[in-house]
């Protein structure tokens, strides 16, 4: 991460200002370029924290039409680098255009090397935070659920639930909105169970007609029906020494509801057609969209059945609870999509962040990566609330740096205060902070 930090890319096309450029910041690994194409090869490269750009670029060296191409180019190949544009009084308009544009900042020629590099120091402080934070934001976000990516507090106790839960052999039972990851985490009862070594069925009974979903689960005998050609072992009695997971329970037919609960009290089965009890040892998972509690009283569900089934009942909460999930999921999700595709991924702008994190999300984490899908493909450059259709999505206003500071100082210094259970010399520890400024702090914010 330091190594990165130390690295500055520099577009100039007169060599004076280049060598003073270097020799300024010789602390660093700088990199010079005189051109776009050069410019752009660098970039790709060294993905370096830090470009100080200028706008007069050949074959405009008059005009900023190269260099603000330049700059798009750069964020697309390294949308973390820092761009600093360097220009003239005369293009001070195309300056603030560089920083709509997303450039860092700019710099007003004749050079000032003590002013600039202020600029830049602060710069690279900026990316190592940003590194900094997109490391520990991983190690947070990578929950022992294998794909599941949150940094939402509410989730990650439906982890460490499923977790505790993984290390027994109970019926779990996974309850959400379609599209939450309810498929994941049965997956990872599963992954992080004893049984990890055996199978993992899983079968979704709202998509097999009534019909045909008693002999997918218990299998049938040759001839046992018209197109029975063979004995088939059904899905229950594949997962044996394993895991089986039923999706969408709450739509299983109500006839074979008593036959699943005979399974799971008796532990055998018999197949359709036949009459020999065939012994199954495995665990069980589901999932479901549906108020069971509403379903047992409307008659569509057995009470019996769902106590057998429900040992225990994990709720997963949707993904309008959690906008930092759907923000994190979404670049999560962008650049791994890009990657698999072989397509640029130029990033989010902030309209379309702020879409994102502001969006109810009734399709949850399935709707967001068929929008993300959509964008990636039709969007020119980064993608924004428009490439999304959410351009008409109500946003709230972008709080000052001062607010948010203070609110993460406060939920820093309660988060602290709780893990240590009330006691100012380890929760000084933890902040990284003396127990007089801890004192200072708490009283700053009103808390005792």
């Amino acid at each position: 991460m330091r190594e990165k930090s130390d690295r500055l890319l520099i577009v100039d096309d007169d060599p004076g200002i280049r060598r003073q450029l270097k020799w300024a910041f010789g602390d660093m690994k700088t990199v010079e370029c005189a051109d776009r194409p050069s410019a752009i090869r660098a970039i790709q490269k060294e993905a370096p924290a830090v470009a100080l750009l200028d706008l007069g670029l050949p074959p405009d060296a008059d005009g900023p039409s190269e260099g603000l191409t330049a700059l798009q180019d750069i964020l697309s190949a390294s949308p973390d680098t820092k761009v600093i544009v360097m220009t003239g009084q005369k293009e001070r308009s195309y300056a603030l255009k560089s920083v709509a544009l997303g450039a860092y900042d700019f710099y007003e020629k004749p050079l000032d090397l003590d002013q600039l590099e202020l600029i830049v120091q602060r710069a690279r402080k900026l990316f190592e935070l940003e590194q900094e934070n997109r490391a520990l934001q991983a190690e947070n976000t990578q929950s022992a659920i294998p794909g599941l990516v949150t940094a939402d507090s509410k989730m990650q106790s439906v982890c460490e639930q499923i977790k505790r839960l993984a290390k027994t052999d109970v019926s779990v039972l996974i309850i959400g909105d379609s599209g939450t990851g309810k498929e994941l985490l049965s997956a990872g009862v599963h992954s992080l169970s004893k049984r990890v070594k055996g199978p993992y069925i899983a079968i979704n009974c709202a998509a097999i007609p009534e019909n045909l979903l008693e002999s997918e689960l218990f299998g049938y005998e040759r001839g046992a029906f018209t197109g029975a050609h063979k004995t088939t072992m059904g899905k229950i009695e594949q997962a044996h020494q394993g895991t089986l997971m039923l999706d969408e329970i709450g739509d299983l037919p109500l006839s074979l509801q008593a036959k699943l609960l005979r399974v799971l009290q008796e532990r055998v089965i018999e197949r359709v057609g036949g009459r020999k009890q065939i012994a199954v040892d495995f665990r069980l998972v589901c999932a479901t969209n549906r108020d069971m509690e509403t379903a047992i009283k409307e008659g569509d569900f057995r009470e019996d059945l769902y106590y057998r089934i429900g040992e225990a009942v994990v709720f997963v909460p949707p993904l309008r609870e959690r906008p930092e999930d759907a923000v994190l999921i979404a670049q999560t999700f962008l650049e791994k999509w890009s990657r698999e595709q072989g397509l640029k991924n130029a990033g989010f702008g902030s309209d379309a962040l702020a879409a994102i994190s502001n969006y109810s999300w009734p399709g949850n984490v399935r709707e967001l990566q068929s929008r993300i899908k959509r964008a990636v493909a039709t969007a020119n450059g980064r993608i924004g609330a428009a490439d999304l259709d959410l351009a008409d999505a109500p946003t709230e206003a972008v709080p000052s740096i001062k607010v948010a500071r203070q609110k993460a100082e406060l939920d820093a210094i309660q988060r602290a205060m709780a893990q240590a259970e009330g006691n100012i010399s380890e929760a000084a520890r933890l902040l990284d902070v003396s127990r007089p400024t801890l004192y200072q702090l708490l009283t700053d914010h009103g808390l005792r």
